[in-house]
């Protein structure tokens, strides 16, 4: 058990890298593990400083602290962190961004 909770924890941490601010009913939603796991590791991430709790408009949001966002985008340079309500970037998008800067140099 104590494993699993771990590895939902490193999940969970590289979600709310990619992700940024996300409310908890939607991250064990996101996780697709059960909810006692989802809330054990979130209670894991949170005992070692990891992530930010806050309210707004009665619904709990975490997000990870500036530390762990910095380590975050250095193990993952590639990934901005976006907003819960932004959509990723699609393939397309992406391939669209690479020959327009390709083509300014």
């Amino acid at each position: 058990m104590k494993d699993k909770i771990i590895e939902t924890a490193g999940k969970m941490w590289r979600y709310l890298g990619e992700n940024g601010e996300t409310p908890v009913t939607q991250i064990t939603k996101k996780l697709k593990e059960k909810d006692v796991i989802v809330y054990q590791a979130l209670g894991w991430l949170a005992r070692e400083d990891k992530i930010n709790y806050q309210e707004k408009s009665r619904t709990s949001l975490i997000s990870l602290v500036e530390g762990e966002e910095r380590a975050y985008r250095y193990l993952y340079p590639g990934n901005e962190t976006r907003t819960a309500t932004e959509k990723p970037e699609t393939k397309k998008a992406r391939r669209k961004k690479i020959r327009m800067s390709t083509s300014l140099n």
